[in-house]
């Protein structure tokens, strides 16, 4: 198992009496593209900075390879950061731009010549030097704006919504070409995003975050299909969470009807919140479901239909490749993998809990 690059520990950071974040524990692996994944003013981009020495925290230290860097500047330490806003120089040519941060450092001039074409290549832009950023598109700058950051080569890479600004398309390419030089640099990625397409697409670890809060940490796979709290559920792609009834092991009661699980440790009739996700809803028969119910909404989406179906006065979410047309009566099962069950909280306040990894 890869070694921490960065350890946070215990960090406590407040703007006025807003807690941004509070007794934050978390470590991010050698090589590893982590994403801080939450809504706005969760805590995510004050996490980065802190890490990147933009922000100091009130209480705790930030460990790189082991050593405190709580204090250090920016450019003290072995990281770059890659912003939503380019920030590139208008007046400087791409070459220039990329060279910027190795003029500073007082690198030979074939020395950084080389790296230009280096990252240049990198990024797929070969020949662009000589270019002005006016004269390139959004994904182009973006590109520009991580060469100039990987030239320095840095072990982390620290990337605040730096798709953010790109149209849906650009932004879908540039993810794949994040993906692409992770793999060829072998370096720490930290990333930013309330997407939660971008964070399952690029991510081998997703910290999901909100008020301040570490709601869960896992692979994208985890993530989603085990979350840990109506939060993430909810938060992370659409989600069926329904009110249900622990009957027993691997037996649990929604809406008045029993479905077998394969949950296990949850108690006897014991209160808990189910989360189903809508392609995991198989429509099928009237007589043939686990409940039966009404469909009252249909939308072609392409790939699929997604459905609401009213079942025991529940609005069920359904995505299917099969098209039942509004007012069809059907039947609603569920295989036992696809149920997940999750305790229900005893307050709101307990659901936002700081975890250690």
């Amino acid at each position: 198992m890869s070694t921490k690059l960065i350890d946070l520990q215990h960090i406590t950071k407040t703007y006025g009496d807003n807690t941004v974040l509070d007794d934050m524990n978390l470590y991010i692996r050698e090589n590893e593209f982590l994403t801080l994944l939450g809504p706005s003013g969760c805590g995510k981009t004050t996490t980065l900075r802190i890490i990147g020495g933009f922000e100091k925290p009130d209480q705790g230290v930030v460990l790189f390879n082991g050593r405190d860097i709580t204090n250090l500047p920016p450019n003290k330490r072995q990281l770059n950061t890659v912003f939503q806003k380019y920030a590139l120089f208008p007046h400087m040519t791409i070459a220039e731009n990329i060279a910027f941060g190795l003029k500073i450092k007082g690198k030979t001039k074939a020395y950084i010549e080389d790296k230009i074409k280096y990252a240049l290549r990198l990024v797929n832009l070969d020949g662009f030097g000589s270019r002005m950023p006016d004269s390139l598109s959004g994904g182009q700058q973006q590109r520009i704006a991580i060469a100039r950051a990987i030239v320095n080569e840095p072990k982390l890479l620290l990337l605040d919504e730096p798709l953010g600004a790109l149209d849906l398309k650009l932004r879908q390419d540039m993810q794949y070409e994040l993906i692409r030089l992770k793999n060829e640099l072998g370096i720490t990625f930290i990333y930013v995003t309330h997407d939660q397409e971008e964070a399952l697409t690029m991510s081998d670890t997703i910290v999901v975050m909100n008020q301040g809060y570490i709601q869960q940490i896992g692979t994208p796979e985890k993530i989603y299909n085990e979350p840990e709290n109506a939060f993430v559920a909810d938060f992370i792609g659409d989600s069926n969470i329904i009110p249900s009834t622990m009957v027993r092991d691997e037996l649990v009661e929604i809406l008045g009807a029993r479905f077998a699980c394969v949950d296990k440790g949850f108690g006897t009739n014991k209160p808990v919140d189910v989360v189903i996700r809508p392609e995991d809803v198989d429509l099928v028969a009237p007589g043939d479901g686990t409940l039966t119910g009404e469909v009252t909404h249909l939308i072609f989406k392409g790939v699929h239909y997604e459905m609401e179906v009213t079942a025991n006065g529940f609005e069920w979410l359904v995505h299917s490749t099969d098209m039942f047309p509004v007012g069809a009566q059907v039947g609603i099962r569920v295989d036992p993998f696809d149920i997940q069950i999750m305790n229900k909280p005893a307050s709101e306040d307990e659901e936002a809990v700081t975890i250690d990894e």
